[in-house]
């Protein structure tokens, strides 16, 4: 029997679709929600009643990603692209690319674990929306009950 997840195949493709403009107003790149999601585990809490059921975002093996965002982060300040969408960066003229790489190697750019700290949490900011997203697609399409039943099942 298929577990939850291989049953919504279908409706996270539709999402992601839906989600694309929230990516965009994020400070990730897709590239980066894409390794964010690869991270997330989505789970379903109290299944058996889904009127209080409710779809989240688990990111206990987001810490794992983090330092790999921070990597592709660097590569695209390095090749002069921002690093998110309308909200992405940290504001403020000049700066970036060879002379934020030595101040940080200086000892005099911003701390790297509040930064990874920050990046982590909006990661999970959006991973948790994403979630939401998905339950109300479920919701709106009649599906909702049945993945729940189905959750239940396999717990």
């Amino acid at each position: 029997m298929a577990n939850w997840q291989d049953t919504i195949v279908g409706d996270r493709m539709t999402v992601d679709k839906e989600f694309t403009q929230e990516v965009l107003d994020s400070e990730f790149t897709n590239q980066e929600w894409d390794l964010i999601m690869s991270a997330i585990e989505f789970e379903i809490e109290n299944p058996e009643n889904p009127e209080q059921a409710r779809i989240v975002a688990n990111d206990e093996k987001l810490s794992a990603v983090i330092p790999e965002l921070e990597r592709i982060s660097q590569q695209m300040q390095g090749m002069g692209g921002a690093p998110g969408g309308a909200g992405g960066g940290g504001g403020g003229g000049g700066g970036g690319g060879l002379f934020d790489s030595v101040k940080n190697a200086l000892g005099m750019g911003g701390s790297d674990e509040k930064r990874e700290a920050e990046r982590s949490e909006a990661a999970s900011r959006l991973a948790t929306e994403y979630a939401e997203t998905l339950q109300a697609h479920l919701e709106s399409k009649g599906r909702w009950e049945s993945v729940c039943a189905r959750a239940a099942k396999s717990e």
